[in-house]
């Protein structure tokens, strides 16, 4: 049994290093989207009091993410483009501090991932956001930002048909780019390969700072 677990233990490690040889260092460094690209719109909600904590929990309005994942945004970004629609992001990167603060308020993991295991925000993989059209206006979705309710799920169907489309286009366009959406949140989606990345409790002031 131990020699078997063994194996298994080494080939999970050299598999996990193989996947990880897949992305340089500039690769996976935290970038701001609007530097890859400035036409993705940004309204970062926990750097506000317009979130469901009612708290500033960012001290700058910025979205950060791996390199490699905000790339994949821009792609996303320049096929809306193309039909006269784009993005406007809600939240990217978190840090840990921050998801503990989350929990504190709603220790539920079918929205608010366990601190104790790190969300996909902590690692600078996920994204929050929804579609706008070529004038910034939100086009109409299931609920808003952070709707602990059935409503926000991807599979609610008591919606008009606006709504249902909407959903579905921004649904398929991320799919596209290697974006794995949460099935109880309509506006959440992982990039895959998330579990190779560690957990970040970075400073988003700080991250501007190295930046510059």
């Amino acid at each position: 049994m131990k020699v078997k677990f063994s194996l298994l233990l080494i080939f999970f490690l050299l598999l996990t290093k193989n996947l990880l040889a897949q992305f340089s260092h500039e690769d996976t460094i935290l970038v701001d989207i609007q530097k890859i690209n400035p036409r993705i719109k940004i309204d970062i909600k926990y750097a506000t009091e317009d979130n469901f904590t009612g708290r500033k929990l960012y001290s700058v309005p910025k979205c950060f993410l791996r390199r490699f994942v905000a790339l994949k945004l821009d792609s996303v970004q320049k096929e809306l483009e193309k039909i006269g629609l784009g993005l406007k992001v809600w939240d990217c990167y978190r840090p840990l501090s921050v998801q503990e603060i989350l929990w504190s308020i709603v220790p539920d993991e079918r929205y608010v991932a366990n601190p104790a295991k790190g969300s996909r925000h902590n690692r600078g993989c996920a994204v929050d956001l929804t579609l706008v059209d070529s004038l910034g206006n939100e086009l109409p979705m299931p609920t808003k930002y952070d709707d602990f309710t059935e409503k926000a799920h991807r599979n609610y169907k008591d919606l008009p048909d606006t709504v249902v489309k909407n959903r579905k286009l921004l649904e398929d366009v991320m799919k596209k780019y290697g974006f794995i959406p949460l099935p109880s949140e309509w506006w959440h989606f992982d990039f895959e390969g998330w579990e190779k990345f560690s957990i970040l409790d970075i400073p988003l002031e700080k991250l501007i700072n190295e930046k510059k």
